[in-house]
């Protein structure tokens, strides 16, 4: 009996460390961070006020994948014609198990949002210091992956319902809805290949400008690995 029991708290105990494996994918920096691959490309839209209906502007977006040496990869965005904000950075914290955006104002002040996908859409949350208002951006694809949709709300401190404040739209640069695309799978990420690099007379694609430094860094890396993937039927 002695001997079951044991068995049985070792057992437990080995599923809970299996469990808790940084290198499991759930916990996987990149892994995590595909989920978020249509946002990849560049973008064009408008902004519109919540306040004032007649208020719109023009956006420009560009979301790119990072991956600096020695360091877990990241997404890049860049709003050189955005009204609010400049830039940002797109993190996965295994530790927390939450997406982090970093957005850097018109001010380059930076603000820092954490929060989960869900379902289609990714919901990410800051508590503004100076107002104590929590801020929410909400993140989501629509028109198969051809519209990017980003809404910002509020929450005053005290109160149950967000209050939207304004939303921009996008549409995906170069892509129609009517269109059949042709799938050219990105050889770094496995997202849809927009632009061209080659290896030993060989073209591959890669989906952004990140994900072609990588290739370049290292091809013959790159594309064994891609050839696993694809012989194991990832």
């Amino acid at each position: 009996m002695h001997r079951l029991l044991a068995f049985g708290v070792l057992v437990a105990f080995a599923f809970l460390v299996r469990t808790a494996e940084p290198g499991d994918k759930a916990d996987d920096p990149r892994e995590a961070l595909q989920a978020l691959q249509d946002y990849i490309g560049g973008w064009k839209g408008s902004g519109t006020s919540e306040k004032n209906k007649n208020e719109i502007w023009k956006e420009k977006a560009n979301w790119a994948w990072r991956f600096p040496k020695g360091k877990e990869p990241f997404l890049l965005v860049e709003m050189p014609e955005s009204k609010t904000f400049k830039s940002g950075e797109m993190r996965f914290l295994p530790k927390k198990s939450l997406y982090e955006l970093t957005l850097t104002d018109r001010k380059d002040k930076k603000q820092v949002f954490e929060g989960k996908l869900k379902k289609d859409a990714l919901l990410l949350e800051r508590l503004d210091p100076e107002t104590k208002d929590t801020q929410q951006l909400k993140i989501n694809t629509a028109g198969g992956g051809l519209r990017l949709v980003m809404t910002f709300a509020t929450k005053p401190d005290g109160r149950t319902l967000f209050n939207k404040q304004f939303q921009i739209a996008y549409t995906k640069e170069g892509e129609s809805f009517g269109a059949e695309a042709k799938k050219n799978e990105c050889v770094v990420t496995g997202g849809l290949g927009t632009m061209t690099v080659s290896f030993m007379g060989q073209t591959y694609y890669v989906c952004c400008s990140g994900c072609r430094d990588a290739f370049n860094d290292n091809p013959a890396k790159i594309i064994k690995e891609y050839l696993a993937k694809k012989k194991a039927g990832q």
